[in-house]
């Protein structure tokens, strides 16, 4: 029997002592991917608006890994600019970069922004488009360009199966029953990561020789205690039928921040459970 070459698949798949900035990171999801990288040996930045109180998961990590916050609003490039010579000097060179940073309307928004798309606020649509798509335009110029000088990089924006395909509106009827305002899935989100793809798609292309690879990682829902109708119409249209684990994404990141990746870029990767094969 051939015996497993452990050494082998940790090299192709380590991310040792990488400076790894996660933007979002003190978010559900952010907390994973910054878990992730931290267990790989990477070295992370936190880069999210507000970082004075880390959630207990990321404090608990704190005592194990070298993680490091850094509060920056990534729709000011002029800020970031001021961040990335921070981490350069205090962290290291920042060869990875996963922009998971993002703004969805959420079950209890106010209801001018879960209404119908005749009357969707332009504020909300701006509000969301800065952050989801803008956000990642200017980190990308800010800390990918930056990749580009160096010639090596990794950068996994993330998407979701909402900016594949077009929300399936039937999973929120029921919020509609007993005289309740009319609930939409928003159109802005789904826009917003939508352009995404090709916003990595370009990239990928213009830094390939440059050994920057810029990947998509693209995300159905994920578990966090949703009401119980919506998680049956949810289940109901994934082959797996059930929502995503949070830690279910994870191995895939790592992935396309390691050597393994060596020849991947300008892709979409879908982690979904099949519900775009549907």
């Amino acid at each position: 029997m051939m015996a497993v070459d452990l050494a082998f698949l940790e090299q192709q798949f380590s991310v040792k002592d990488q400076v790894a900035v996660v933007t979002g990171g003190m978010g559900q999801l952010g907390r994973r991917f910054t878990e992730t990288l931290a267990r790989g040996g990477a070295k992370i930045v936190v880069l999210d608006k507000k970082v004075s109180q880390p959630h207990s998961f990321l404090v608990e990590l704190e005592k194990e890994f070298s993680i490091v916050y850094v509060e920056a609003d990534i729709t000011n490039k002029n800020q970031l600019l001021e961040k990335m010579e921070w981490i350069e000097n205090e962290v290291g060179l920042v060869s990875i970069l996963v922009n998971n940073a993002a703004l969805d309307s959420p079950p209890n928004a106010p209801v001018e922004e879960t209404g119908p798309f005749e009357t969707y606020p332009e504020e909300s649509w701006d509000r969301v488009l800065e952050v989801n798509l803008k956000g990642i335009f200017l980190t990308c110029q800010v800390f990918g360009a930056r990749m580009a000088e160096r010639e090596y990089g990794r950068i996994v924006n993330i998407s979701s199966i909402y900016g594949a395909l077009s929300p399936n509106q039937t999973i929120y009827e029921y919020r509609n029953q007993d005289g309740n305002s009319p609930f939409f899935k928003p159109v802005a989100y789904s826009v917003s990561k939508s352009g995404v793809f090709n916003l990595t798609r370009y990239l990928a292309t213009l830094w390939a020789k440059k050994n920057v690879h810029v990947n998509t990682l693209t995300l159905a829902g994920v578990f966090n205690n949703q009401d119980e109708q919506f998680l049956e119409n949810y289940c109901s249209l994934n082959p797996k039928g059930r929502m995503a684990k949070e830690d279910e994404y994870m191995g895939t990141l790592l992935m396309l921040c390691s050597k393994a990746a060596s020849y991947l870029t300008g892709s979409n990767i879908v982690v979904d459970g099949g519900w775009t094969a549907w």
